[in-house]
């Protein structure tokens, strides 16, 4: 069994965050690999190994910059599916998904594996996206993974408990920070990422058409509002209805 895991480059959280004259992040400064997919590769690894099969990575980025993508090889995947166009740049979550789909189709996956959103976009939808386009089932939010006679099993966290949920292969699944504890790469495996096969394929390669940039758009950034600090309540008897009123004024009762 092949497993697929997609990962993403994303600005390095430990330096300042940057924009561009559109809005858009500025990702010209250091990529580093999002520590979400971190825990989706390890969820691959740990399907192939108990499988008996293997997992590559697959990835829209700057074929530039491979140093985020070694990182995930470094862990144990064994190749990586790279779709790199500059026309790519600024592309919204929906044609992200046909060009991971795209790339899920090149390198005959039977569980694609991916982050439940990433550090840098949060739409969250990306996992659902691409199995609508491969025409495949999605199980989403995975704190818990395994395959058995042809049949991918999750287990999800709801309101009302922990869900068991069950699709046939081949199937997109989307695991949740936190669900594993993603390995450390070892000095072997960082000296092997560096000749592991990297396949990079451009729109035409693929077979897409140009992206239309205006699909989605930044109109405002604005910064987040400071946290006003708390009101403190003296109980001299009447603590319990106060507490009801600021509930009621914010509409939580």
């Amino acid at each position: 069994m092949k497993v697929l895991a997609c990962v993403k480059p994303v600005p390095d959280p430990s330096a300042p965050v940057a924009y561009g004259g559109d809005g858009r992040l500025d990702r010209r400064g250091k990529l580093v690999l999002d520590e979400a997919d971190s825990y989706g590769v390890e969820v691959a690894l740990r399907l192939a190994e108990a499988t008996g099969g293997s997992v590559a990575i697959a990835s829209m980025s700057d074929a530039g910059d491979l140093s985020p993508l070694r990182s995930a090889l470094a862990m144990g995947a064994e190749e990586a599916f790279v779709a790199s166009d500059p026309r790519l740049g600024g592309a919204d979550a929906l044609t992200t998904a046909r060009v991971l789909a795209e790339l899920v189709r090149r390198a005959g996956a039977e569980v694609v594996v991916t982050a439940t959103e990433s550090a840098d976009g949060y739409t969250g939808t990306l996992a659902a996206q691409v199995a609508e386009l491969l025409g495949w089932p999605a199980l989403t939010f995975a704190s818990a993974v395994s395959v058995e006679d042809g049949v991918v099993t999750v287990k999800r966290q709801s309101e009302s408990g922990t869900l068991e949920v069950s699709a046939p292969l081949p199937c997109v699944v989307s695991v949740t920070a936190g669900s594993v504890e993603p390995r450390y790469a070892t000095f072997k495996g960082i000296v092997a990422a560096k000749s592991r096969p990297v396949t990079v394929l451009d729109l035409a390669e693929l077979g897409l058409g140009p992206v239309d940039h205006d699909v989605q758009r930044v109109v405002e950034i604005v910064e987040a509002p400071g946290r006003a600090a708390g009101e403190k309540i003296v109980d001299e008897g009447q603590g319990a209805a106060a507490i009801a009123a600021y509930l009621e004024s914010i509409k939580v009762l």
